[in-house]
């Protein structure tokens, strides 16, 4: 780990000023849980650590507007635990539920999960399927971004430098939807995942008025995937027409080999694993 000074703002815009400050050779610690491992590593070496620990508020979950509004220092269990969140996005709340073990969970923040950009979390696919966005700010102002446009890259994202995350906007899950996130663990319970899908089915007279799909694990973001949802948008849904709409995500996943697994494992269990989520929240028996 390298030398670096500390500092410790009281508001997020001072936080703000100082990254802009420091031009890039910032960075912000709040949970921690991401960016303590990339120090000891030296994965990340900036001259300059901003902490966030002094910083009051930000933490709230409420909901108006047709949408839940979680404060980015709120912490990855308090969503997991929020009955607000169970009420209006329960499939949130089972993604948070799922990152980690309690004691990461009870630290680790919001806003420090989505900016941190790893395409292995829990939480993006249901947060992509939800439609979710991010409030952020900086020196320069605040702006809004659909979670769909916010990342690039494994741990990349359109944030500026001096940008930080203030609030994550999540519209209210469909009335009357199923819900779904599945995910194959390889080793522990904790573990980041081999795949991970998560759903939303709407069924209407027996056919699919609603379905969204979306994929972890399985490329350098999370991934939607709408040519699957087109296919099976207006059917009524079987084993093998869900069979043969999954294959349709062979086509957009790009996974690595780690050692979670081989790419080409990843690339096949994309399939299953869209499929059972798809049967999950659509109803239809498993073939």
């Amino acid at each position: 780990m390298n030398d670096f000074h500390f500092h410790t703002p009281d508001t997020l815009e001072e936080a703000a000023a100082l990254l802009a400050q420091y031009d890039g050779n910032a960075k912000l610690i709040a949970g921690g849980t991401a960016l303590t491992t990339l120090l000891k590593q030296s994965l990340v070496q900036p001259e300059h650590l901003v902490s966030l620990h002094r910083v009051k508020g930000h933490d709230a979950i409420e909901h108006s507007g047709g949408a839940l509004h979680i404060g980015a220092l709120a912490t990855q269990r308090s969503v997991e635990r929020s009955e607000t969140v169970k009420q209006h996005a329960p499939l949130l709340a089972e993604a948070y539920r799922r990152v980690a073990t309690v004691r990461v969970r009870n630290v680790a923040t919001v806003g420090g999960g989505i900016a941190h950009a790893d395409p292995a979390m829990d939480p993006p696919p249901s947060l992509l399927i939800l439609g979710a966005s991010v409030k952020l700010l900086s020196s320069k102002g605040e702006r809004t971004v659909a979670l769909a446009d916010l990342y690039t890259d494994y741990y990349e994202t359109t944030m500026e430098p001096d940008e930080i995350v203030t609030e994550l906007e999540v519209p209210d899950q469909p009335a009357g939807s199923s819900w779904t996130y599945i995910k194959y663990l390889p080793r522990t319970a904790d573990d980041y995942a081999t795949v991970s899908v998560a759903a939303i089915g709407v069924l209407d007279g027996g056919k699919v008025a609603d379905v969204r799909v979306g994929l972890g694990a399985l490329g350098p973001t999370a991934i939607r995937a709408t040519a699957l949802e087109d296919a099976v948008r207006g059917t009524t849904p079987t084993h093998d027409s869900l069979h043969e709409a999954s294959q349709s995500v062979l086509e957009i996943v790009d996974p690595i080999d780690d050692p979670r697994g081989s790419a080409g494992y990843k690339r096949d269990m994309s399939a299953v694993f869209a499929r059972r989520a798809m049967e999950q929240v659509l109803g239809v028996a498993t073939g």
